[in-house]
């Protein structure tokens, strides 16, 4: 499976932390709020051929390239969390806990930015879905 998203807020961005009461809580952000949305919304568009969800127990193994909006320095291992979130949220898989491959790549920026996310069932115990990087 093979989806085009929107470039994902920063971790700083997706979660708000306040104070309600005499307990913190961890929020998502307005800005989570929306990603989130805009990934179910295409997630829901690309089930062209009935459902696409990963079964529960599959092992996946998940390719993210990221084309970032403009040329300022980003943190690639910021990029993944609220990403696989919004998926979960989304309903591709039953749980992130089932990935046990992730590659995350920096393509060239795009405007507005961009994401490709490809995801694969790993079949067996050692399998490589994607050829090693040199």
């Amino acid at each position: 499976m093979k989806l085009f998203l929107p470039y994902p807020p920063s971790v700083n961005t997706y979660w708000r932390h306040v104070v309600m009461g005499r307990s913190a809580r961890v929020l998502i952000s307005k800005k989570g709020r929306e990603y989130r949305e805009a990934v179910c919304r295409i997630v829901l568009a690309n089930r062209v051929h009935g459902e696409t969800r990963m079964p529960g127990s599959r092992k996946l193994a998940v390719k993210l390239t990221a084309f970032p909006p403009d040329a300022r320095a980003r943190d690639l291992d910021n990029l993944p969390k609220a990403v696989l979130d919004a998926l979960t949220h989304a309903g591709v898989w039953a749980d992130d806990s089932q990935i046990d491959a992730l590659h995350i790549l920096r393509g060239e920026k795009r405007p507005g930015g961009q994401l490709v996310v490809e995801i694969e069932a790993l079949c067996a115990i050692g399998a490589k879905p994607w050829p090693e990087v040199a």
